[in-house]
């Protein structure tokens, strides 16, 4: 199970910093993937920024302190895609992207959460 939460931890900091630089790089692209345009240049530097760092300090977290507190930043860290679907259902987004990425995203985040305090 320590493989599993580990893999599944570093996976989900790998992702959050791929969309981190995909914002910082391909903003517009990035924004339509996200669930609703975006117009603002500067907001789409700050979310890449933002997610880009999420990611990052994950990764540190699990490789130099451990699973419980990278558990402890899954479970905080998890707020961020459930606010990303309440964004995306109060300005226009189809419903399919705001369950089907931002809420399922909470969800595996979550998860790992859990497997990384079961395996602290």
């Amino acid at each position: 199970m320590t493989y599993l939460a580990y893999g599944l931890a570093i996976a989900l900091d790998l992702l959050v910093l791929f969309v981190g630089l995909r914002f910082l790089f391909v903003p517009r692209a990035a924004a339509a993937g996200y669930g609703v345009p975006a117009t603002e240049r500067a907001f789409l530097t700050v979310k890449g920024l933002r997610d880009g760092s999420y990611g990052l300090l994950g990764l540190a977290l699990l490789a130099f302190v451990g699973a419980r507190a990278g558990a402890w930043f899954m479970l905080v860290v998890a707020l961020n895609p459930l606010g990303d679907t309440v964004v995306v259902l109060r300005n226009g987004g189809t419903k399919a992207v705001a369950y089907g990425i931002h809420f399922a995203t909470a969800v595996l985040v979550l998860v790992s959460a859990a497997l990384l305090f079961a395996v602290s």
